[in-house]
């Protein structure tokens, strides 16, 4: 019986989705895509999973679409059918809890705009990223050309869409891209106490400070404001001060943990 192409573990309130195509560095393929679109709509159903964590199986986070895959029928592009129910954007824009990405190795072209779709990037030493669209004559369509500027600068961004050349964990960190690098064997245990630390925090709010962040981002920071403080009037008249008293004990004990 044939591996399955992505792995899916639920645990203790979050699930870890693993790109399984190791030998292929985890390019999509049609099927791998389709699985991957599936299993955020499911999860988006689950109410017990309130983060997920996306990574990649052995020494790649993900090579892009499988061009092989592309090339071997006539189709090209329209083999991935990539619409609908198969539309990654849609799928994992809809789900509204935080996305952790754990970058391993590389994410390239299709694999890097696949980690810019999750809310927190943590990357090992080995990651990479690289826009190769530019280079394989393919024009993106996932958002990179529109996400990666405003996340490391217009000419940051230009240098890597129009040279393809990879940017290394380091450069990552120190241009904003990832919070932070972690060394290759802990980058997962990274990624599931990040988890563990969202899991603990009241669902509900969660799920508003990430609309409130993506749509702030969409806006300027005046019209942010005004957002932020209408959803503050209708969220918080609904939390009583015993449920805030209640959880504020909580939070000093954790804050004396960690000092």
């Amino acid at each position: 019986m044939a591996e399955p192409q992505l792995l899916l573990e639920k645990t203790d309130g979050y699930a870890v989705l693993t790109l399984n195509r190791p030998d292929a560095r985890n390019a999509l393929s049609p099927q791998l895509l389709q699985d991957l679109c599936v299993a955020f709509r499911d999860l988006q159903a689950d109410a017990q999973v309130r983060a997920v964590i996306l990574t990649g199986a052995g020494s790649a986070f993900c090579a892009g679409l499988d061009l092989k895959a592309m090339s071997g029928d006539a189709a090209g592009l329209g083999v991935y059918d990539i619409h609908g129910a198969h539309d990654i954007v849609a799928a994992m824009t809809a789900f509204d809890r935080p996305i952790i990405v754990g970058v391993n190795g590389v994410a390239a072209t299709g694999g890097f705009e696949l980690a810019l779709m999750g809310d927190i990037l943590l990357a090992s030493e080995a990651a990479r990223f690289a826009d190769t669209h530019a280079r394989v004559g393919l024009a993106p369509g996932w958002g990179l050309s529109q996400k990666l500027a405003r996340i490391i600068g217009p000419s940051r961004a230009r240098e890597a869409h129009f040279t393809g050349n990879f940017i290394g964990a380091a450069q990552a960190a120190e241009w904003g891209l990832v919070s932070r690098t972690v060394p290759a064997g802990d980058l997962l245990e990274e990624c599931r106490a990040l988890a563990r630390d969202i899991v603990g925090c009241v669902p509900a709010t969660v799920r508003v400070y990430k609309q409130l962040v993506n749509d702030g981002l969409e806006m300027s920071l005046a019209a942010g404001l005004v957002m932020e403080r209408n959803v503050m009037g209708a969220v918080n008249r609904r939390v009583s001060g015993d449920a805030i008293a209640e959880r504020r004990k909580a939070v000093q004990q954790r804050g004396r943990e960690q000092a």
